[in-house]
């Protein structure tokens, strides 16, 4: 098969890889089409090395051709068309995967929009919904409200009830991020997040707030949260160290939690995926949630793709075609 590997100028190619075998419990799938996730970058980079036992190439979802299923499988057969979470080798015409982390495909959809839903749905419902156990009518914080994760967790808030603010790098953004669902904004390159997020918030305050930004963040976040309030870090992009209030956290009873999926055990991502079909999968089928998708460029340009996610001008995935079923 081929495969998408970081050479040692950390330019990327193309080429020939050995064809994955699928352990007893795991698909090998035939990949349509694979999604750009910020820490590809950062894999690529030599900074998030992929954890032990998991494929060295990068892609942390797929959607693809079930082609081959292991002796312990049970659910899928050959044939199926499924999407899937994966700790890594995305980016190739084959991937292996453990059956737990595999989904139907939603009816409607092709690969390319398939390929857009595992990690980025997944991390928004394990954080928010798992993790922080959000509440119909409680309100939301979400940074990098147009990014894939952010894209994804308005709607999930919308859909279940609850009003979001979100937080974004440019106007285009944000009104991208309103017709999502969302019920206010504010663009960082006009300010402090605070004060229009304080007026969200009104008199009780946040109940959850996604943060993928983290040091630079923390003060204003714990300010914002209400009694009970639950922050979940998912990201470091603002510093790893800072100062906190311990005080402010003890008055208030607030949780700050932090979260990664990538190296969770196959048993909770599978409870992730199983929570996901039965609770997203019919309001995605139904068109009431939806993959956003900026752009599909075939997997031969991933250069370009990589380039266009490191721009920070996306909203919502980029999407890597593998083959014809991946790019319609």
């Amino acid at each position: 098969m081929k495969a998408v590997i970081v050479n040692e100028d950390k330019s990327l190619s193309w080429t020939e890889a050995d064809t994955p075998s699928p352990r007893d419990n795991e698909l090998l799938v035939k990949v349509g089409a694979t999604a750009i996730n910020r820490a590809d970058l950062m894999q690529r980079r030599g900074l998030y090395p992929p954890p032990p036992g998991a494929s060295p190439v990068m892609g942390l979802e797929c959607a693809g051709e079930v082609v081959e299923v292991g002796s312990h499988c049970s659910r899928f057969k050959v044939g199926d068309q499924v999407c899937a979470l994966l700790p890594g080798g995305g980016y190739a015409e084959y991937v292996t995967v453990d059956e737990g982390s595999a989904l139907p495909i939603p009816e409607g959809l092709d690969a390319a929009s398939a390929a857009a839903l595992p990690e980025v749905f997944a991390t928004a419902w394990l954080n928010i919904f798992m993790e922080a156990a959000l509440q119909p009518g409680e309100k939301v914080l979400v940074h990098a409200g147009a990014s894939g994760v952010g894209t994804a967790a308005i709607q999930l808030c919308k859909a279940f009830g609850s009003p979001c603010f979100v937080t974004v790098g440019a106007a285009s953004k944000l009104e991208a991020c309103l017709q999502l669902g969302a019920s206010a904004g504010s663009n960082r390159h006009e300010g402090s997040f605070l004060g229009k997020a304080r007026e969200f918030a009104g008199d009780t305050g946040i109940d959850v707030i996604l943060d993928p930004v983290g040091g630079a963040y923390l003060a204003d976040n714990l300010e914002l949260l209400g009694l009970g309030g639950r922050l979940v870090l998912i990201g470091l992009m603002g510093g790893a160290v800072t100062e906190i209030n311990l005080a402010q956290m003890m008055m208030k009873r607030a949780r700050v939690i932090g979260s990664t999926l990538r190296a969770r055990p196959l048993a909770e991502k599978a409870a992730v995926m199983s929570q996901l079909e039965e609770k997203v999968w019919p309001k995605i089928r139904d068109g009431e949630i939806k993959p956003i998708i900026e752009k599909i460029f075939p997997i031969e340009q991933v250069e370009e793709a990589h380039a266009l996610v490191a721009s920070d001008t996306t909203i919502g995935k980029v999407i890597l075609a593998v083959s014809p079923s991946g790019s319609s």
